[in-house]
């Protein structure tokens, strides 16, 4: 579809089977020139989309026996409203890792009136695969859990088909009333036979029930700056089977797995809600998202996509550029992991092999990795400096004259900071006497602050000392350039002591509040409760 294209009338959806044998693939080259903008996004974020779809589906070692493989799908479940009502507690949170019915993403985005929002609800549908072993000489067909065919081992296994729903709107459609769209699947059979000696000794059974779902879209204007609105994305499952008495296994076989949104299109600019803008930052608070969270997609500074995720990210997430592919371990080290799965025994192999397509890619990915991209996993050396704190980050210092007989190492160019790991790559750092701006006072050692720390992305214990006073005793570069404070509070019984063994509680400069020097701090100052604001609010 065309992001482009305004129309009289909303789009219709387009559902897609995407079946690949393994990790996800490139599309042909053909089908590369003929997407839209959002299109283009989307591919850029494919990757991770892709790392959280198949979180779980199937974990090392990769084997049906083994127990954690038996238990599966833990993310991002939509199952049937009346199964899930009759076996859940409706305990609403952002969290995706509990079975729900429906599945809510709500974020905030700036757009010119003729934009056009874009949206790809993505899942996986379960399939059952069953092998199968004729009976007699007839069309006889008995289920078995293992059939060996001439040395290759076939098991009875789940699978699962990945589905995308695109949805294409006009904004002013949207703002006219919410709209729905049918996102579910067809069922479907396939079988596929299993020969031995020119005649057929079994099959494979693939079946799959119908997915009955619908996705609702709708937006509103917001009070601030023209051109700002709040986005809602529902799914939900509306499949009226199976029974409220039916297995998990049973409901599974009915329900959206993996559930996760993207979103863009042709003009919105998305609003991160973990650090909003100064005009949406009372609005984020109110956007309602139930067993998802959207965050900012795509390379760091843009911000054309939003993606949904029933695993909490952060702002615009990445897979490690050294990391040759997926392993279905998201959370886990891919250097482990493969060291790990070369350690599988030859009969566990064979089993992982049958169990299921993608741990048979996984196994032949892992066994002729080169020797190069192994050295790859143990680890990189990377810099990152998140935007909130890069104007935190000390100067530049400058040039140093490269020493003799550092072994052929080039010296910084001028201006350059000298990396960290580099010998005097410290140098000219001091704790005790170095200072960072703070509300345009010079913040060092001896000086008096009073600490707020931020309501998100601070330590759970940090929000205790919430308007409390300390004293610096130390200004702290750390090594991705940002600046943090180490802090004495001032009626800590145990601050000497603290002290005497140099432990110190750590803020950044952006969370505490200067006072009056190492004086005493100001009646004006001591009444300040800014702090308590900034947490509430």
């Amino acid at each position: 579809m065309d992001a482009g294209v305004c129309g009289g009338g909303a789009v219709a959806p387009v559902v897609r089977e995407v079946r690949v044998d393994g990790p996800a693939q490139a599309a042909p080259a053909q089908e590369q020139r003929g997407r839209s903008a959002a299109d283009a996004d989307f591919a850029r974020v494919r990757a991770v989309a892709d790392a959280i779809c198949y979180e779980g589906y199937l974990l090392y070692p990769y084997r049906r026996s083994s127990p954690k493989n038996r238990v599966r799908w833990q993310f991002g479940v939509l199952v049937p409203r009346v199964w899930a009502e009759a076996h859940l507690a409706e305990q609403p949170g952002v969290s995706g890792a509990a079975e729900s019915w429906y599945q809510q993403t709500e974020c905030l985005f700036e757009a010119p009136p003729d934009a056009v929002l874009r949206v790809r609800v993505r899942y996986l549908q379960a399939q059952r695969k069953t092998v199968e072993r004729r009976t007699g000489a007839g069309d006889g067909w008995e289920a078995v859990e293992t059939l060996d065919v001439d040395g290759a081992l076939h098991l009875t296994f789940d699978e699962a088909v990945p589905r995308e729903t695109d949805l294409e709107v006009p904004l002013t459609e949207l703002l006219a009333g919410e709209r729905t769209y049918p996102a579910g699947a067809p069922g479907g059979l396939e079988t596929v036979p299993l020969t031995s000696g020119g005649g057929t000794v079994g099959r494979i059974v693939r079946s799959r029930h119908p997915v009955r779902a619908r996705t609702t879209l709708r937006a509103e204007r917001l009070d601030g700056p023209d051109g700002t609105y709040r986005l809602s994305v529902r799914t939900e499952n509306t499949d009226d089977a199976p029974s409220p008495e039916a297995s998990r296994e049973v409901a599974l076989s009915h329900a959206l797995l993996a559930t996760h949104t993207l979103l863009g299109g042709d003009g919105p600019r998305f609003c991160s809600l973990i650090d909003p803008p100064d005009w949406a930052a009372a609005h984020s608070r109110t956007c309602r998202n139930v067993r998802t969270f959207p965050v900012l997609a795509g390379e760091e500074g843009t911000a054309r996509t939003m993606f949904s995720s029933p695993i909490l990210l952060g702002d615009h997430p990445q897979v490690a550029p050294e990391s040759p592919g997926d392993l279905h371990d998201a959370a886990e080290i891919d250097e482990i992991l493969s060291l790990r799965t070369l350690l599988l025994t030859d009969e566990e192999k064979r089993e992982a092999r049958a169990t299921d397509p993608r741990a048979a890619a996984i196994l032949d990915r892992v066994e002729n990795m080169p020797q190069e991209v192994f050295a790859q996993l143990h680890g990189a050396m990377r810099s990152p400096e998140p935007a909130q704190l890069r104007r935190l980050a000390r100067p530049p210092r400058p040039e140093r004259p490269e020493r003799a007989g550092e072994a052929g190492e080039a010296g910084p160019a001028p201006g350059e900071r000298i990396p960290w790991w580099r010998e005097g790559g410290d140098e000219g750092l001091s704790p005790s006497t170095d200072s960072v701006p703070v509300g345009g006072v010079e913040v060092a050692r001896g000086h008096r602050v009073r600490l707020c720390p931020r309501g998100r992305g601070a330590d759970a214990q940090d929000m205790f000392l919430v308007g409390r006073t300390a004293r610096v005793e130390g200004v702290f570069h750390d090594v991705d350039g940002s600046v943090h404070l180490a802090v004495s509070v001032e009626d800590d019984p145990a601050a000497e002591l603290n002290a005497w063994y140099g432990r110190y509680c750590y803020f950044r400069p952006d969370e505490v509040q200067p006072l009056g020097g190492a004086g005493t701090a100001s009646p004006d100052e001591e009444r300040s409760d800014g702090c308590h604001r900034t947490v509430e609010a």
